[in-house]
């Protein structure tokens, strides 16, 4: 039964993405994107930090697309290849060809296969481990707004709990002011 309903969840977010993709140019936003505090326009450099490959499709779709339509460049790490099944190349595949439709061009995307960041439930990520690869692509990239997961990780795995907490880290110890942190938070209806 929980199986069905997490399937559920998972349709219903996945129709609801789908829905603001295609009537997104007829939603008016705030400025918050499109403008600086009403100065002109800024194109931001923008970190999608993921866990795994499909994350981005599966969670990210609609900020990928809405960013990359307002001109925002986006970059994409993702923190392992996802072999927990052993099809790790496959999913690093798939990712590539996702960023093809989602106009994320491949030398934006960063897959990183580190021995201690291997997916999996069981497998917990180092906090220090994950802020410091994180800090160097910011660094790398000129970041100046992050985007990931939740303190939930949004489906409850918990390596994105881990990456969460990774650019918590990150931030609490350095002090990135400068950067802008959005979160992706999850909603589940009660039943």
């Amino acid at each position: 039964m929980a199986f069905i309903l997490i399937i559920a969840s998972l349709v219903f977010l996945w129709i609801v993405s789908l829905c603001k993709v295609l009537l997104l140019p007829r939603i008016p936003f705030g400025n918050h994107f499109t403008h600086n505090n009403g100065r002109a326009f800024r194109k931001r450099n923008a970190l999608l930090v993921i866990a795994h490959p499909d994350d981005e499709s599966m969670f990210f779709t609609p900020t990928i697309n809405f960013l990359t339509s307002k001109g925002h460049n986006v970059q994409i790490l993702c923190l392992s290849i996802g072999d927990a099944d052993g099809k790790g190349n496959i999913r690093k595949q798939e990712l590539f060809q996702a960023c093809v439709a989602l106009k994320v061009p491949m030398q934006q995307v960063k897959i990183v296969n580190h021995p201690d960041l291997q997916d999996g439930f069981g497998k917990v990520w180092s906090h220090n481990l994950l802020a410091k690869i994180i800090e160097e692509e910011i660094t790398r990239c000129c970041i100046d707004m992050i985007i990931t997961f939740d303190s939930h990780g949004v489906s409850g795995h918990c390596n994105h709990r881990d990456v969460h907490y990774g650019v918590c880290k990150l931030l609490h110890d350095t002090l990135q002011r400068d950067i802008e942190v959005w979160e992706l938070h999850q909603y589940f209806a009660q039943i």
